[in-house]
């Protein structure tokens, strides 16, 4: 049985230098389709054509080409890292909070490729 209990959402994060312009062309090139534009976060999300997969655009001056973070959903961010890091999972600084936004802990799997969880804290999920 898992460990963490996930929910039937998954996030690809990637870095890019502009979020609206690269919505654009997600949606002109592929057909994603905006989900939202958080100015103050930096981060712009659209639906895949994929049920329950986002593509999270996070906007870096010099963005980090050639990796994607998976970002599980869950319900409660801190009863799943505790459970996680029970069983000797390593994490990455502590868990951060964008209040009313997303509640995320980064953590690595046993090869060092970096995963994250994230509570929606929206109300919405």
């Amino acid at each position: 049985m898992p460990i963490a209990s996930l929910l039937d959402t998954l996030t690809l994060a990637i870095s890019v230098r502009d979020r609206h312009a690269s919505a654009e062309w997600y949606r002109d090139m592929l057909g994603f389709e905006l989900i939202q534009h958080i100015d103050e976060a930096g981060w712009s999300e659209m639906k895949t054509n994929s049920k329950g997969v986002t593509l999270g655009l996070g906007e870096h001056a010099e963005p980090a080409q050639g990796t994607t973070v998976t970002v599980f959903g869950v319900v409660n961010v801190e009863l799943a890292r505790r459970a996680l890091e029970a069983e000797g999972v390593r994490f990455e600084g502590e868990t951060a909070v964008t209040e009313g936004m997303v509640s995320t802990a980064i953590f690595h799997d046993p090869d060092g490729n970096v995963l994250m969880l994230a509570q929606d804290l929206t109300g919405g999920n």
